[in-house]
């Protein structure tokens, strides 16, 4: 066979062996063209199965810092659960030691259900209204949005922080934990001055899907993907029929 009857003859070997392919259920791509190494999967490094940023992002669906900042509004919420209920008789105890305790509880994680605790918000008198330095009750914006309430005891405001922002359930009413939260709560309040708080950003030095997202610098399958631009069987295709 001469070399113009091999070029003409070459082109149709390709098309059988690729009709042959199909009728065999496999890939066009991986039976067609022995020669691009980004066909099979086996030798595709970008592959599902070995980037680790693919399906599993761990920077996707858990990402507590996505849609909703969880220091702002959120759904409503019964009025009831957050309101003093008849008869309600605070517990007392020692000052000094309601107070210790409840800064361990103010950064404590395990009140909520979501991993934040009442400094996630407050650090710093962070996310503080101006009115917070008012005496109690009074107004609180988050109150009034998300349980229409028009003024609220700091007990009362305790347990709302427990109910909306830390989506949590509401400590015992005459409970150590709420007496020593309160307690706590007033002495910052003590120290709050309006205009000189920090803004709250939960979602900052805490964040996992920040500096350390594997899916991002390090992504074996961003800009140094061999399968890409520096493919051989892209442009110059050695598979394909020479003119």
């Amino acid at each position: 066979m001469n070399m113009n009857a091999q070029a003409r003859a070459k082109p149709l070997q390709l098309a059988m062996a690729a009709a042959l392919a199909f009728g065999l259920g496999m890939a066009p791509a991986q039976a067609a063209n022995p020669c691009n190494p980004c066909a099979a999967k086996a030798k595709n490094p970008c592959g599902a199965k070995k980037n680790p940023c693919a399906a599993k992002n761990p920077c996707a669906a858990k990402n507590p810092c996505a849609a909703k900042n969880p220091c702002g509004a959120g759904a409503a919420i019964d009025p009831k659960s957050i309101t003093r209920p008849a008869g309600y008789k605070p517990y007392k105890g020692n000052k000094s030691a309601l107070l210790k305790e409840g800064e361990k509880l103010w950064n404590d994680t395990k009140l909520s259900t979501n991993g934040m605790s009442c400094n996630t918000c407050h650090q710093g008198h962070a996310a503080f209204e101006a009115g917070f330095a008012k005496p109690y009750p009074h107004f609180v914006q988050m109150a009034k949005d998300q349980a229409g309430l028009k003024k609220v005891h700091l007990d009362e405001m305790v347990q709302a922080c427990m109910v909306m922002p830390m989506a949590a359930k509401p400590l015992g009413w005459e409970s150590r934990e709420l007496a020593a939260l309160t307690a706590y709560t007033g002495q910052m309040q003590k120290t709050f001055k309006p205009g000189k708080a920090k803004t709250a950003n939960p979602c900052a030095a805490k964040n996992p899907c920040a500096a350390k997202n594997p899916c991002a610098a390090k992504n074996p399958c961003a800009a140094k993907n061999p399968c890409a631009a520096k493919n051989p069987c892209a442009a110059k295709n050695p598979c394909a029929a020479k003119k």
